[in-house]
């Protein structure tokens, strides 16, 4: 962490400091309020120890200032044995504890204890919340397709470990689901969970969302930012979409995985990191090895525990189950009373080939259940497209004129570039978008 020392005392400030340092922490002192001030509006600061007799001002008066300017910081005073009660006005402040003087060593290990534990409760409440307003049913594993039971063990034995995992398959086979599901039973499920959606920025905004910058590193950096590997320190970090990562940035991740060590965009400094990290993607990462388009000494550090996901229409007995679940959770999402789904609609859920997979049955089961004005859901209910058997394209794509929306024109068309082209960005100078709108459409469309 980073800690700010107030303290008009020289030897406070130098003893203060050999301790938070020899335990890691990287510390800075000041003497007064107005030093500290200006540094918090310059730098980030986990942590402030604050004195609350400085000469010529009360700590008490200075307190609410810096929590003014960052409401984040975790403030923990100094005090003498005759001002305890001054020690609590200041918690009452808003200070998370403090130490009375002279203070201990193990006053101080226990104080930065309690700050990890409080931190940690905080992330885990947080994720909790995330969890109960998702937009999304709840995941269950169960299934009776074999390849997909032997992608599940195999899941949860690597979870117990630290090991590097790459998940494989087709957008919408919930990859982003099983990447969670490992965190949650591994070592680090007490700490956070971190997703990067790899193409979704430029290569410099995304190695700063990675690991970080300080102010001025570059044009609009206007304040330090510890990054989404810092965020994940002790937890997990999940690459969505890893193989679009730019070759850039590749040997910096290539140095996380083996040292554990970054920089921060614009700072020599190195940094630790002990995080965990799974990627996901939809390519085929070792073709892309061999032809130059990602690094092969990358390839085999994430391919430590590689994990097949089945697409859909490989998964058919999983296929009403799966709707079902949906059906229950967009159901009582909607108030609505629903015993299922009618013979023909399953058997239409069985035939159709599910090319967006998990995530285009979800969005065709929720749209079910708003359309549906009886006590199941009827084939009527459903996209024209699951009404019979699918439109064929020819041998340059879709038919002009053929009974199909602009929408499923958009996304056929997309799936054929994607399917053609090296890279995201190839598909991209094709389709005549930027990186960015495709990745987007994908998600829209569940390619």
């Amino acid at each position: 962490m980073r800690v700010l020392i107030i303290d008009d005392e020289e030897s406070i400030r130098k003893t203060t400091g050999v301790l938070l340092d020899g335990a890691g922490h990287e510390t800075v002192s000041v003497a007064n309020g107005a030093a500290a001030l200006k540094l918090l509006d310059q730098a980030h600061f986990d942590v402030a120890f604050l004195d609350l007799k400085l000469e010529g001002e009360s700590g008490l008066e200075v307190l609410p200032k810096l929590l003014k300017v960052d409401a984040r910081l975790d403030v923990v005073v100094f005090t003498a044995y005759a001002s305890i009660d001054t020690a609590v006005e200041a918690i009452r402040m808003g200070a998370i504890d403090y130490i009375p003087k002279p203070f201990t060593p193990e006053q101080i290990r226990q104080v930065f204890a309690k700050i990890i534990k409080t931190r940690k409760f905080t992330g885990r409440v947080a994720e909790l919340e995330y969890r109960l307003s998702a937009n999304s049913p709840g995941v269950d594993f169960s299934t009776s397709e074999p390849a997909m039971q032997k992608v599940i063990d195999l899941a949860f034995k690597a979870a117990a470990s630290q090991a590097t995992v790459l998940i494989l398959g087709d957008s919408g086979t919930g990859k982003g689901v099983l990447a969670r599901a490992i965190h949650e039973k591994g070592p680090q499920r007490e700490n956070a969970f971190v997703t990067v959606s790899c193409p979704s920025l430029s290569r410099e905004l995304l190695e700063s969302e990675l690991f970080g910058h300080v102010k001025g590193a570059f044009t609009g950096a206007m304040a330090d930012t510890w990054g989404k590997v810092a965020a994940a320190d002790g937890g997990t970090l999940f690459l969505d979409e890893v193989g679009e990562l730019p070759l850039e940035i590749q040997p910096k991740l290539l140095r996380l995985l083996q040292e554990k060590e970054y920089e921060r965009v614009g700072e020599a400094k190195v940094r630790r990191a002990n995080v965990r990290v799974v990627a996901a993607t939809n390519r085929d990462l070792e073709q892309a090895a061999l032809e130059g388009r990602f690094r092969e000494d990358l390839f085999y550090r994430l391919n430590v525990i590689t994990l097949q996901m089945p697409p859909l229409r490989e998964r058919r007995g999983d296929v009403l189950k799966l709707a079902g679940s949906f059906l229950q959770f967009f159901a009582a999402q909607c108030g609505k009373k629903l015993n299922g789904f009618s013979p023909s609609v399953e058997q239409a859920l069985l035939q159709y080939p599910w090319p967006g997979n998990l995530r285009e049955l979800r969005n065709v089961v929720e749209r079910a259940v708003i359309v549906a004005g009886g006590d199941r859901v009827e084939l009527a209910d459903l996209p024209d497209k699951l009404h019979g058997p699918s439109p064929q394209p020819d041998g340059n794509g879709w038919q002009v004129g053929a009974r199909i929306s602009l929408a499923e024109l958009e996304a056929a068309h997309i799936r054929r570039v994607l399917a053609q082209a090296a890279t995201l960005e190839e598909a991209a100078e094709v389709l005549g978008i930027n990186p960015a709108t495709l990745y987007r459409k994908r998600k829209r469309s569940g390619l």
